[in-house]
């Protein structure tokens, strides 16, 4: 059986390195892309089962750039997205006095910084579940 392919998109090598590490330890095969540019150069390149996103990047919320671009890509669009990012209470700001709609941001789940390793191992297994059973069916 192959090895899940992970891609983590995040501009912080230090938090990289402790999510990476939990998910190699869980038997992940875990490849990183510092910036958006090149986290599209990685998912043109390989395929993967799961992606782990980052919102705060370079000059400002580029991981909603990349979530919404992934979601236009027929051949991208089928690749669960896990958001992990410190700014549920920027998200706030950037739409003062209304709702955010639940498909504003083209994502599958959402996980504050600091991340719980338990969680995040909970959070990335059930995804890659529910994509495989969404590929079952479509089969």
């Amino acid at each position: 059986m192959t090895q899940t392919r992970l891609l983590i998109i995040d501009d912080d090598p230090d938090y990289v390195d402790g999510i990476r590490s939990i998910l190699e330890k869980a038997n992940y095969e875990v490849d990183v892309a510092y910036n958006p540019q090149d986290g599209f150069k990685a998912l043109e390149s390989k395929s993967y089962d799961l992606l782990l996103l980052d919102i705060m990047m370079g000059r400002g919320a580029e991981g909603v750039m990349v979530a919404r671009k992934i979601n236009k890509d027929p051949n991208l669009r089928e690749i669960p997205v896990l958001i992990i990012t410190g700014i549920r209470e920027q998200m706030a700001f950037l739409f003062p006095g209304q709702a955010v709609h639940p498909r504003f941001l083209p994502t599958d789940e959402l996980l504050e910084k600091p991340v719980d390793p338990k969680l995040l191992l909970e959070k990335v297994a059930a995804l890659l579940q529910e994509a495989k059973e969404k590929k079952a069916q479509k089969e």
